[in-house]
């Protein structure tokens, strides 16, 4: 039972990358879609229930969720007509957060992924806010997502500096 998270989240890398193989208008891939982000919820809700909870667990769980997001990414990115501006934005996103693993390396030589409220939030939002806006074809779902990543990787990068995520 011990290892019941760890197997889920594995199951999490194989559901992200069968979403390449899926039209983003097919069934299939919202199916795989659903079933990547449910069981990002209930591999870490598990492991905080079984008393199981790790470093390795919780790398494990940052790496699926960077595959999860990276396979969305190359599927949904095509498919989404934002404004110049909105991509720009995201981009800062991207970029705060990749300084933030570098600053994690240089003072630590090794990445760290806390996970904050604010991440857990902009994870949920995405979670929701991807097949809405893919769906209403509006991008309004995503302003809001972008502000509240942007918080949450400010942050991220203030809890790698002063050790509180690690």
């Amino acid at each position: 039972m011990k290892h019941l998270p760890d197997i889920i989240t594995i199951f999490r890398f194989i559901g992200a990358i069968s979403l390449l193989f899926f039209d983003v208008g097919s069934i299939v891939f919202w199916i795989f879609y659903f079933i990547c982000g449910l069981s990002d919820m209930a591999d870490g809700y598990l492991a905080r229930k079984l008393g199981c909870e790790s470093q390795v667990g919780a790398l494990l769980d940052s790496l699926a969720d960077l595959a999860f997001v990276i396979c969305c990414c190359f599927k949904l990115i095509p498919v989404l007509a934002f404004p110049k501006w909105l991509w720009i934005w995201g981009g800062v996103i991207v970029a705060i957060k990749v300084i933030n693993q570098i600053s994690a390396l240089v003072m630590y030589k090794k990445c760290i992924f806390p996970h904050t409220i604010a991440n857990k939030v902009t994870g949920v939002l995405l979670f929701v806010g991807v097949p809405l806006t893919v769906f209403l074809e509006s991008f309004v779902p995503m302003i809001i997502i972008a502000a509240v990543a942007t918080f949450a990787a400010v942050q991220e990068g203030h809890f790698i500096r002063t050790e509180k995520g690690h």
